[in-house]
């Protein structure tokens, strides 16, 4: 695997530590007046130096509230810089903080906060009445209400208590989405992240002082390593976005360095660039814009481009575009947690956006395969990632092993032996296939995979991902077919692209968008795979809600049965 090691000076120094607490002191000590946390426009912008000291005095009194090594703490928060320093804070006492998502309702929380013991929720304003009413808390901090350091005890040794937490020590919960059940709580320590982060920069090479933005649920294994954890190791400024649907606002002014994001928001920058294009009134513009375009892709298809026919046209009209976005000084953009379309990741490939799919899990601290920057296999997930053992059991299932693998599901021990062996490999659920070079394509979850009355396999995802990317105002799909002669799917409207299409061409235009978009997915797709019928639904699926995860994964079983007479009604 060839990978360049020319974008930075030296190893950084959170890199050498065993623990997160380690890394973030030396991190601190390295950089102390780099700019470490920060909100749009810098109304609060905050130094390493400032941030550590935040910690040390958050830690001394969440110590005197009693949290203490081995205890763990909700957090119930939006992306704020609160989050950071109370999570930190509490990782420094070797107490095990968690992220709880904030469109839980009160059920929900009770649960995981059950089955953590958590005595201690950390929350904000806005969900402050539903904490209010939560069992089993001693303590309720409301950020907005003040800090807790007038709680911290006479001579408390901040130094001797994060120098005493252990690799092997919890670092955090992550509870799993719940698409097949209760939540299951994920143990990961600090040797987990550890290993992870140090096998991500193997591959990655983060640059210094890199700049991320903190936007998905800190629930998400994703979000919490990106923009919390892997700062530490490396010094990032974080830029804290607290409302996801605002992302792609915050990209010009932060022009992070390292981007993360679900193929949805990929898809619907892509949706964003060609909307314009397609509005553009100066015919020779746009004529010049899509000939640029045109090349870029040619060229991310592997098509011979003459190298200075292509600087030409990166001159003129692609670098805009990068620069319009805000990725104009990115070094490595990721996507994952769903499949995403080929021609999505062709397209920001054709603008020089270097797009890459990876694959973790929370239960692998988000690490397992990733596409190095330099050699990008488009339709993969990359091969396995250094330290990563991955191998196929005879059915496809994906088998990980590694030092980043969880210790188990918090109270369940059958679970817990279900997904790891004795041998130490993680049964993961996932259906892959490795190409000729060793990369990893995954075909769908094992579990999800539908098979018709024939007796074909299908990948759901896969046609739903065609179907997403097929029009912009079609926001989420699902594929229904599994014992029945043909395919049919359940879709709804884009929140924000529909409304606005349908009051400039009317309704009658929209429906007929829509059944455009799927006629253009089937043609992609196998005869056995295509849609033969479809109900668009008035409803709007939210992430927390009946039909989607927080993290925007399908609940397959909720959906089959919330609309069952829909579904018959196709099969009809």
């Amino acid at each position: 695997m060839a990978v360049t090691t020319e974008r930075r000076a030296g190893r950084p120094a959170g890199l050498d530590a065993s623990t997160v607490a380690e890394a973030f002191q030396a991190t601190a000590a390295a950089h102390p007046e780099r700019v470490a946390l920060r909100t749009k426009g810098d109304e609060l912008a905050m130094t390493w130096a400032e941030y550590a000291e935040k910690v040390r005095a958050t830690a001394a009194g969440l110590a005197g509230l009693g949290l203490s090594r081995g205890q763990n703490m909700a957090l119930l928060l939006t992306n704020r810089p609160e989050f950071h320093w109370f999570d930190a804070a509490a990782l420094h006492l070797g107490a095990t903080p968690f992220s709880l998502y904030n469109t839980y309702t009160p059920e929900q929380i009770q649960y995981q906060l059950n089955d953590a013991e958590a005595r201690i929720l950390v929350t904000e304003e806005a969900f402050a009445e539903r904490a209010r009413g939560l069992e089993g808390i001693d303590h309720l901090i409301v950020v907005e209400e003040g800090g807790v350091e007038e709680h911290a005890p006479e001579g408390f040794d901040f130094e001797a208590a994060w120098r005493a937490v252990k690799p092997e020590d919890l670092l955090t919960l992550i509870y799993t989405s719940g698409t097949t059940g209760p939540p299951k709580g994920v143990q990961l320590t600090h040797a987990n992240l550890v290993a992870g982060i140090n096998g991500f920069d193997q591959i990655i090479r983060f640059p210094d002082e890199g700049k991320v933005i903190s936007w998905l649920p800190m629930a998400h294994i994703a979000e919490r390593a990106s923009s919390h954890y892997l700062p530490m190791f490396v010094g990032f400024s974080t830029t804290c976005c607290p409302d996801p649907r605002q992302v792609a606002a915050y990209l010009p002014e932060v022009r992070p360095t390292w981007f993360f994001a679900v193929p949805r928001i990929w898809e619907k920058l892509k949706a964003a660039i060609e909307a314009g294009i397609e509005a553009e009134q100066d015919a020779e513009r746009k004529q010049a814009t899509q000939w640029a375009l045109d090349l870029g892709l040619r060229r991310a298809r592997g098509e011979d481009v003459p190298e200075e026919e292509h600087a030409k046209a990166d001159e003129l009209v692609l670098s805009k575009i990068r620069s319009m976005l805000g990725l104009d000084e990115v070094e490595s953009v990721n996507v994952g947690a769903a499949p995403t379309p080929r021609e999505v990741i062709e397209f920001f490939h054709a603008i020089g956006v270097p797009l890459a799919e990876l694959w973790g899990m929370s239960e692998t601290s988000g690490y397992g395969a990733c596409n190095p920057p330099e050699q990008i296999k488009i339709g993969t997930v990359g091969p396995p990632a250094p330290g990563a053992e991955i191998r196929l059991a005879e059915d496809g299932e994906v088998l990980i092993r590694g030092p980043f693998v969880m210790t188990g599901y918090r109270n369940q021990p059958d679970k817990t032996r279900e997904a790891l062996d004795e041998d130490g490999w993680l049964h993961t659920g996932d259906i892959g296939e490795f190409d000729d070079d060793g990369y990893l394509r995954l075909v769908d979850r094992k579990k999800e995979l539908i098979i018709n009355a024939a007796g074909k396999n299908m990948s759901p995802a896969n046609i739903e991902a065609k179907l997403k990317a097929s029009s912009p105002v079609i926001g989420q799909a699902i594929a229904i077919g599994d014992g029945r002669s043909y395919n049919v799917a359940l879709i709804t409207l884009d929140p924000d692209v529909a409304p606005a299409f349908e009051q400039q061409q009317g309704r009658d235009a929209l429906l007929t968008e829509v059944e455009r978009g799927v006629e253009a997915a089937n043609e992609q797709l196998a005869r056995v795979e295509q849609i033969k019928k479809f109900k668009l639904l008035d409803d709007e699926w939210e992430p927390g809600g009946d039909e989607l995860t927080p993290t925007m994964k399908l609940k397959r079983k909720p959906i089959n049965e919330k609309y069952a007479d829909e579904i018959e009604e196709l099969y009809g």
